[in-house]
């Protein structure tokens, strides 16, 4: 009994030593790895892993793992042979340029107006009132009678004065033929600048007002559509008063 407890250690020991099983790879449990139930306090409900003590800058990376590059490097083939995962942000540019194309629709235009407007124009019902020779008006629209939008964008020079009319502002689209006077349908922001330049710009959508009343006793701009416009641009001019020119500083007939 005594030799074989030596015999059986001698063969023990004489034995190949068995090495270590390396490069095993553990595949996920059944039901894969979001089932398995982690003890409490393990990160098993964090959102997101907390930074070390100091910091993740003072963690030391193994090297070879980008622990000192300002950036990552494009991968072979460049950022753009990337096939990356839907709904991270592949499409963006496709969508930024939806977004500007629907913004694009937004101020189409279903006509435009470029109109030069002097003084020579200005009446007083059919009566000439010349506004100052030297002064002159730009008023360039665009409108979209679908939704009923008009933007604008209007220039005066050498206008003296301050700005005088008996509506909200007095700058104006008015409904009368050339020659004519009429009532104003669309009021405007007044141009800001000096007596030599003075500039107004932006758009307006209906129901419009003017702030002043008809003969009726309601507003001149109320009803009005900008589709009445597009149907005769001839029956209606635009212009600007001052308080030195209250008839009117420049006038242009929209056709």
């Amino acid at each position: 009994m005594k030799f074989s407890t030596v015999a059986s250690i001698a063969t023990l020991l004489t034995a190949p030593v068995l090495s270590a099983p390396t490069d095993i790879k553990y595949g996920p449990p059944k039901g894969g790895w979001e089932s398995v139930d982690y003890p409490k306090g393990t990160g098993e409900n964090l959102e997101h892993y907390p930074a070390p003590p100091g910091g993740w800058e003072n963690v030391d990376y193994p090297k070879g793992t980008g622990e000192n590059l300002d950036y990552y490097p494009p991968p072979k083939g460049g950022w753009e042979s990337v096939h990356y995962p839907p709904v991270t942000g592949e499409g963006k540019k496709d969508d930024d340029k939806k977004d500007d194309d629907k913004k694009d629709d937004e101020k189409e235009f279903t006509s435009t107006y470029h109109i030069t407007a002097v003084g020579a124009e200005v009446r007083n019902g059919t009566v000439s009132v010349a506004g100052p020779k030297e002064a002159v008006g730009y008023f360039n629209y665009g409108i979209n009678s679908k939704t009923d939008m008009i933007c604008w964008e209007i220039t005066l020079l050498n206008v003296a004065g301050t700005y005088q009319s008996p509506a909200r502002t007095a700058t104006h689209v008015h409904e009368a033929a050339r020659g004519a006077s009429g009532p104003p349908r669309l009021a405007f922001p007044n141009p800001v600048g000096d007596d030599k330049k003075r500039v107004s710009t932006g758009c307006m959508t209906g129901p419009f007002t003017t702030g002043l009343n008809g003969p009726n006793g309601q507003d001149t701009g109320t009803g009005f559509k900008l589709s009445q416009i597009e149907a005769n641009p001839a029956g209606f001019f635009t212009d600007a008063r001052t308080n030195l020119f209250p008839l009117g500083v420049v006038r242009g007939q929209l056709a």
